[in-house]
């Protein structure tokens, strides 16, 4: 991680949907039923965390997923509107590590832990691009 970087423990941050259709797990599984899919409450609690680390990133810098542990707690209905919070808890020289949770405004609906990982985002698009097919 860049020496410059001075990511705050307990820096927080959210984000927030409405679930449409789209977003159920219906939406790709016509056999399922028409709830909030997992992946896409899992992608809002990334871009959470990514929010909340976002401020302290030098210009060109972005972070990047590299885990989740999530658990789906409750099913969403369409309509309903979704915030995913993270907070973080840990800074290492590599790694920042975030608590994660999703509401939806009557229960919660997913808890976890997710880690992020801070790149220079020209040097990852270059190393990117030699590994096209």
């Amino acid at each position: 991680m860049n020496s410059a970087i001075k990511i705050t423990v307990g820096a927080e941050a959210g984000a927030t949907t409405v679930v449409t259709k789209e977003l159920t797990v219906r939406h790709s599984h016509s056999n399922m039923p028409e709830v909030y899919a997992t992946p896409c409450m899992i992608h809002l609690m990334e871009i959470a965390a990514s929010n909340a680390v976002q401020p302290y990133l030098p210009a060109g810098w972005v972070s990047v997923g590299v885990d989740v542990n999530i658990r789906h707690l409750a099913p969403t209905p369409v309509g309903r509107t979704v915030t995913a919070y993270a907070r973080v808890t840990k800074v290492t020289h590599k790694l920042i590590e975030f608590e994660v949770l999703a509401h939806d405004g009557k229960n919660l609906i997913g808890k976890g832990t997710h880690s992020r990982a801070p790149v220079n985002l020209a040097r990852f698009e270059q190393t990117l691009s030699g590994l096209s097919a």
